[in-house]
């Protein structure tokens, strides 16, 4: 792996802007969505996510803050639970991102061919595709200017666009918006249409997930900023806009126009000129989400991959300090999907649907497995348990309603979702896997000829190599019953044979001769596990972490403490990826 190059720290109206472009782009098809499955109702819907996203805004803001480090609900299990855990989160996520990349891309696309006739809508979505892995393979700091530019330009669009529609109201009256009122209810009775509204408009908060993902390129204190300023946002955009949908067009034209309703409706109350401001602004936050696409799954796949779950060339930087092979292989799987689907990517938004909520979910779960397991870690916010328990349960009432409207959106999620989470289950049991295929070549093959015998020798090597990465457990406590759980959880977890159990003593202070004799039982008792035991004197602070860190070559995130106290005076992040494992 190359070493870690300075990386640009990004302040609040970046940051916002790179999550902001995905979550507020939503309002080009939320409140469509909305009207069609909620009707005259659509608003109160879209509300109530509002309210949704406020609860969600503690539980992103407790996680994060308590585990300031890129990868998101993955990072939060992670450091919760087991790694196999984790890796569900990160596949879905992964998912996610993938579908939203080639949804947005081909959707703005699809925008600008209204702008431009006959603009070959396949090669022009190739193209988009490739700037934005250009502008993330340049850096961060580069991306982000772009990212800020269209996110305050579609801003404007949106203040703009409303303020003409209110004129519109109160030059024509509310005459359309009772006349939509009068219609029957959808679904037969207001509690569905607002279940299913519900569940369709929960696709607005899409995005909100991203800012978790790329948190250590932000400034210190900035991320809460970002969380709120994507729900200001959501809550007060997507509502106005279904309402002055709905007073400014009948129901029936709003679902006959649904994949461009914006740019009828600025068409309807300010002419040409507002219809074809709001379509430019499509194209432009369209792909500003597909920014956020490649910014979060470089933070997210930069992440799993130092924790080996997938192969390590992809950590290469160049000279800017860019993962720039993880922004290439992005690039490469949306191109394929794209060619593969032909365009038609309703699939896709399946795909999106159930990737992007469960993920949420899993978020949630994360928050309670961290205020059960890491109590004393300390954290700058905390969710309340009811609150925390009505936002899973809203997610998962979301989740259940998009099925129960899109039955076929479940099948198709699974066969993107089966070969994505088997790559990664291969990755987690490589070892198990290697020593498999030896049985087989020497059960059947190795009497044959020394090509396979040298490809016994080659995938032993690859075996020993993989187990020779060293890792470190930080200790304390002279308790032995509680490394027996970190032995257990190295030995389920990650491959390796070799493990330093590090003491840090004040001067004149060294571990009890009982501890060290009973180091040597639990070295007897994991005969696979090798296990050094090292006394050191001085403070257990960042900077001997470090140390030891190069001293040993062995990287940070090998390196394992147990849950810190609230009297540990470092914050979680400045100990440079050390992760929790107890």
């Amino acid at each position: 792996m190359e070493p870690q190059k300075l990386r640009v720290k990004l302040g609040e109206l970046a940051s916002t802007s790179i999550s902001g472009n995905d979550i507020s782009s939503s309002c080009l098809y939320v409140s469509a969505l909305a009207v069609l499955h909620a009707g005259q109702y659509a608003w109160i819907s879209l509300l109530i996510v509002g309210v949704v996203l406020f609860l969600f805004r503690k539980i992103y803001g407790e996680v994060v803050g308590a585990l300031p480090m890129n990868g998101g609900a993955y990072n939060a299990l992670l450091n919760t639970t087991s790694k196999g855990m984790a890796s569900l989160a990160a596949s879905l996520t992964l998912l996610s991102y993938m579908a939203t990349a080639v949804i947005s891309a081909n959707e703005a696309m699809a925008y600008l061919g209204t702008l431009v006739p006959q603009l070959p809508i396949i090669l022009a979505t190739i193209g988009l595709l490739a700037i934005f892995m250009g502008l993330v393979i340049i850096g961060i700091g580069e991306s982000s200017k772009v990212a800020i530019a269209i996110f305050i330009f579609h801003l404007s669009s949106l203040i703009l666009l409303s303020s003409f529609a209110g004129m519109y109201l109160f030059e024509h009256g509310l005459k359309v918006f009772t006349d939509n009122n009068a219609l029957p209810v959808k679904h037969g009775a207001l509690p569905m249409a607002l279940f299913f509204g519900f569940s369709a408009a929960m696709l607005g908060i899409s995005g909100f997930e991203s800012s978790a993902n790329f948190v250590e390129e932000q400034k210190k204190g900035v991320f809460p900023k970002t969380l709120r300023n994507m729900w200001i946002v959501v809550t007060i955009f997507n509502p106005l806009i279904a309402f002055l949908a709905l007073a400014v067009l009948p129901i029936s034209e709003i679902e006959h126009n649904r994949e461009a309703l914006l740019s009828i409706m600025g068409n309807q109350a300010g002419g040409p000129w507002l219809s074809t401001l709001v379509s430019v602004d499509a194209v432009l936050v369209l792909s500003g989400a597909v920014l956020t696409s490649f910014v979060g799954v470089s933070g997210l796949v930069e992440r799993i991959t130092l924790d080996r779950i997938l192969p390590p060339f992809l950590l290469k930087r160049n000279k800017k300090g860019s993962t720039y092979r993880i922004a290439i292989v992005f690039f490469l799987l949306c191109v394929s999907i794209l060619l593969i689907t032909e365009g038609n990517l309703e699939a896709l938004a399946g795909v999106y649907t159930i990737a992007f909520l469960s993920v949420m979910a899993l978020f949630g779960i994360g928050n309670i497995l961290l205020k059960v397991r890491r109590k004393n870690l300390p954290r700058p916010e905390r969710s309340g348990w009811l609150s925390l328990l009505i936002a899973i349960a809203a997610v998962i009432v979301a989740l259940a309603g998009n099925i129960i409207l899109n039955p076929d959106y479940l099948a198709v999620f699974m066969e993107y979702f089966i070969p994505t989470i088997a790559l990664v289950m291969v990755m987690l049991n490589r070892t198990a896997l290697l020593k498999l295929l030896l049985r087989l070549i020497r059960y059947f093959l190795d009497p044959i000829n020394r090509f396979l015998v040298r490809s016994y020798k080659g995938i032993n090597q690859t075996i020993n190599r993989i187990n020779d990465q060293e890792f470190v457990y930080f200790t304390k406590k002279d308790d032995v019953a509680l490394l027996n759980k970190v032995l257990l959880y190295i030995r389920n977890n990650e491959h390796t044979r070799k493990l330093k159990i590090v003491s840090v003593f004040p001067e004149g202070e060294q571990a009890t001769k009982s501890f060290v004799s009973d180091l040597d039982v639990l070295d007897r008792e994991y005969p696979e596990i090798k296990i050094e035991y090292i006394q050191l004197h001085g403070k257990f602070t960042p900077q001997l972490i470090k140390k030891l860190s190069a001293e040993w070559n062995i990287p940070i995130n090998f390196m394992f403490i147990g849950s810190p106290s609230d009297k540990f005076p470092y914050p979680l992040q400045e100990l440079g990826g050390v992760r929790l494992i107890i």
